[in-house]
């Protein structure tokens, strides 16, 4: 069974203690050792009469349980008799719980100025009174315990009693100060707001609920907070019924203007579902905590203007969270074929950007950068999630630039990275130009792709800000005839094929939403014209090979129908940059214009990664940590006993990452300092690593509280004579870190990890394969004859190439490649068992990739005399 709390030598004042609450109060300290005084000024609820009977029969009460008390009869706004009573009758005074009250309920409109007074004067005044005739009291003492009463009438209104509901409320904010300036006196100010069966209940609650409401229900949470073991000081608590739980003030995350904009009731209106939203919330624990973001807010600066469609405070500089991508050769080829590449199936450049088994080898369009980005942007948009600040849909953003640079050639098959940042919001006049950076990473981390996309916001300039560069001469074509002009008929379903790479949008498929925007019919995407370009002077001018393709800068000018001709017309300004730009040869309207295109001149490729070499291990801690920091202010402290008089505050520090604590006390001379918590003035709470540079000068103090990286609580004030950090000599610090590390002993060294045992190297099965259709020919002077062709058979993994000669006559095998092959095939090594072994099946390794046959195809049709090589071989 727990041990019972007692209040043994401690004196108690109850107010209004001759019935309900107060009563109960007054019975449980007095039954468990506290003296008691039993105030009650004898009068009706709503403050009529007076007597002497309520507090003596609960005297009695006290005395004949075999405890001590006394009654007094004064009014609550005679405080001082009350507080006098208890030092006459006892000789002090711990616990005050200010319990007494009436009710003068009234409709507002009917509501005396006797009504509200009255109210104002037991309640509020009285408990003024009362408590300030203790104050000195329980300061002199350093202890004390205080009950306010509140009501749930005061924390959420209540009908017909707005006198009384002003009283309560104001009692709570009354006690919530109290308890900041009592604390670091161990004096404790607590809050209930109660529901139970007393004089003031009965006639509002039907009688078979008042008599649930036990007094004693409350009074069990009373005795706890009275008793000296609690540590909770500043809590409102709301009790009744069995129910028992504190409340805490809970506030919208709201919407934040920067200062210097001019406000208007239409700012409040448009925003008025974010300042009313509670899906994201904060709680302020003290009026600092509530000041912090208005602080942070402040120290930004003045607004970078805006209007109903743009916040450039909330969107400039915005960066969205990470995303991925993965995509795979199909994903390539799918794309080829969405801007056009493979119209001509039988053109070798075009084939390898759309087949994956070409025989020039796979390559990928660098315009297949801009997919992921603008495919996460729609799907955002599909969700209806919007950068902050940006409070406009789709039907107002136009895609107006685009600028796509590759660092070097994307692979074929991967997963990227990308992030994304909102750089530039231009004021056009009319129009607003919003410019997002996206950067995308390949698996290691290296940049690969960076996208410019530049929306123009229809309706949504006009606020002020900065025009942005004009660029209206920029990329633009000389006055000659083109050096290249490619025509390109668009298929009719080339909208269509575009959109399975992920750019849904209705427009291009859909006839009705196309009218819907002014379009006769549906419009090729903007970015496959952009793709069709690019790929344009990839044939002209890097002989097909998109590895040379460095960027690409367009403007949109047009939209294209399917089933146009595309026309695009190159001037090649230098050896790496060409001038560009396309239109519709039916209609003789340009759709891209001051555009140009930049090449490599070689192949760019991924930089090789530098092996660092494993770092030293240090002989002993390289840098000093915040406990050495805490004995140097010990030691700075036991240097300076004057420092306990200049400050005379106490604060903990509560670090994390990694979490401590740290106490300095420098409320009495001399001062000290010590691990851990406990009752203090000020608390301050921040990352180790900030506490270390706000100690050594490389971070401000200010500005991490400002900036949210320094909660301060308590006697924020306290926290300014926390100068003498700055004092700290570097000579202390480390006189303190050698006394930790006792003299800088070397660390321990971890034993090194043995390596994981190489698994032995595979023998290459193409010696032993090729060497057993050697000796199969020997045997079999027919075999050569069924395959009827020279054959070369190059293999990798280990690197290594065979000649067989399988025309006529015996045939023969031998190391090494010719140059007159019928036909070629370049296989793995690891895959060989497909050509040589029990179950070869030559057709099944070509379908999957595994077998590249360059020549005759159909020689490999005619291998069956490999078949069981390997087996044999073995």
């Amino acid at each position: 069974m727990a041990k019972q709390l007692r209040y043994d030598g401690k004196i108690a004042l109850v107010t209004g203690a001759g019935n309900g609450l107060g009563r109960s109060h007054a019975r449980l300290l007095g039954s468990r050792g506290a003296k008691v005084v039993v105030n009650d000024l004898g009068g009706g609820s709503a403050g009529q009469g007076k007597g002497s009977e309520a507090a003596d029969r609960v005297v009695a009460e006290i005395i004949e349980a075999g405890g001590e008390a006394v009654a007094n009869y004064d009014s609550v706004e005679d405080g001082a008799k009350l507080v006098q009573c208890a030092m006459d009758s006892f000789g002090g005074l711990d616990i005050v719980i200010n319990n007494a009250g009436i009710l003068r309920d009234r409709t507002f409109a009917k509501m005396s100025q006797e009504d509200w007074d009255l109210i104002y004067r037991v309640h509020v005044l009285g408990a003024f009174r009362v408590t300030h005739a203790a104050w000195p009291i329980l300061r002199e003492r350093q202890y004390g315990r205080l009950i306010f009463t509140s009501s749930a009438a005061g924390i959420y209104g209540n009908f017909g009693q707005a006198n009384y509901s002003m009283a309560k409320l104001g009692l709570a904010g009354f006690a919530n100060t109290l308890a900041l300036e009592g604390g670091r006196r161990n004096i404790h100010v607590n809050t209930i707001a109660p529901l139970a069966q007393s004089r003031m209940t009965e006639g509002i609650l039907p009688e078979d609920m008042l008599s649930a409401l036990e007094p004693e229900h409350v009074t069990a949470l009373v005795g706890y907070l009275v008793h000296e073991d609690c540590e909770e000081n500043g809590g409102l608590f709301e009790v009744g019924g069995g129910f028992y739980g504190k409340l805490r003030w809970e506030r919208a995350a709201g919407q934040m203007f920067r200062t210097g904009r001019d406000l208007q009731p239409e700012d409040v209106k448009r925003t008025w579902g974010v300042i009313t939203s509670f899906e994201e919330t904060t709680h302020p624990p003290d009026v600092n905590a509530s000041l912090q973001p208005i602080l942070a807010n402040i120290q930004k600066g003045p607004s970078l203007g805006g209007n109903a469609l743009i916040d450039l405070d909330l969107a400039l500089g915005y960066e969205a969270p990470e995303m991925t991508s993965t995509h795979t050769k199909r994903d390539m080829s799918l794309y080829a074929l969405g801007v056009g590449a493979g119209a001509d199936p039988t053109d070798a450049k075009d084939l390898q950007l759309v087949y994956e088994m070409s025989r020039d080898g796979f390559r990928t369009l660098p315009t297949f950068g801009v997919v992921p980005p603008i495919n996460a942007m729609l799907e955002s948009a599909k969700a209806g999630v919007k950068a902050p600040g940006l409070n406009y849909g789709l039907d107002r953003l136009l895609h107006g630039e685009q600028y796509t640079e590759v660092l070097r050639p994307i692979p074929a098959e991967g997963t990227l990275t990308h992030k994304s940042k909102i750089t530039d919001i231009w004021d056009k006049g009319k129009n607003a130009v919003v410019i997002t950076e996206t950067k995308s990473f390949d698996e290691d981390g290296d940049l690969l792709v960076v996208n410019r996309f530049s929306a123009v916001i229809r309706g949504a300039g006009g606020f002020g800000g900065e025009r942005g560069p004009g660029g209206d001469g920029d990329n633009a074509p000389p006055d000659r005839e083109p050096d290249a002009v490619i025509k390109q008929s668009i298929n009719a379903s080339q909208a269509l094929l575009y959109r399975l790479s992920g750019d849904w949008n209705p427009l291009h498929a859909d006839p009705g939403m196309a009218k819907m925007f002014g379009f006769e019919r549906p419009i090729l995407h903007g970015l496959c014209t952009f793709g069709h370009a690019a790929r344009h002077v990839i044939t002209a001018f890097c002989e097909g090979d998109p590895r040379l393709f460095k960027s690409i800068q367009v403007r949109f000018a047009g939209s294209v129908y399917p089933g146009e001709t595309l026309v695009t017309e190159m001037w090649k300004e230098d050896d790496l940059k060409v001038v560009l730009r396309c239109k519709v040869a039916e209609r003789d309207e340009a759709v891209i214009t001051r555009a140009a295109v930049e090449l490599y001149a070689e192949i760019p490729k991924k930089a090789e990664k530098k092996v660092e070499a494993e770092p030293a291990v240090d002989e002993g801690p390289a840098e000093p940590t915040s406990a050495d920091v805490f004995g140097a202010i010990a030691s700075y402290i036991a240097d300076n006993p004057d420092l306990a008089s200049q400050v005379g505050h106490s604060f903990v520090f509560e670090l994390k990452e990694p979490a401590s604590a740290w106490k300095v006390d420098l409320t009495a001379a001399p001062g000290s300092v010590s691990a851990g918590g406990g009752k203090v003035d000020c608390t301050l709470a921040l990352t180790d690593d900030n506490f270390m540079k706000m100690c050594t000068g490389k971070a401000d103090a200010q500005k991490l509280y400002f900036g949210g990286e320094l909660q301060i609580s308590g006697n924020v004030m306290a926290s300014q004579k926390l100068e003498f950090l700055r004092k700290l000599e570097p000579e202390r610090v480390a006189a303190a870190m050698a006394a930790r590390t006792g003299g800088g002993d070397a660390a321990p060294v971890a034993a090194p990890v043995p390596a994981e045992p190489e698994a032995p190297a595979r023998e290459p099965l193409a010696p032993a394969m090729f060497g057993a259709l050697e000796a199969r020919l020997a045997l079999d002077s027919a075999l050569a004859a069924e395959v009827g062709a020279l054959v070369v058979v190059n293999v990798t993994g280990p690197d290594n190439s065979w000649t067989l000669d399988l025309r006529t006559g015996a045939g023969s095998v031998s190391e090494g490649a010719t140059q007159e092959a019928d036909a070629t095939l370049t296989i793995a090594d690891e895959d060989l068992p497909g050509l040589g072994g029990p179950a070869a099946d030559p057709r099944d390794l070509f379908m999957r990739g595994k077998l590249r046959v360059d020549g005759d195809v159909s020689v490999a049709q005619r291998l069956g005399v490999l078949k069981g090589l390997i087996e044999a071989g073995s």
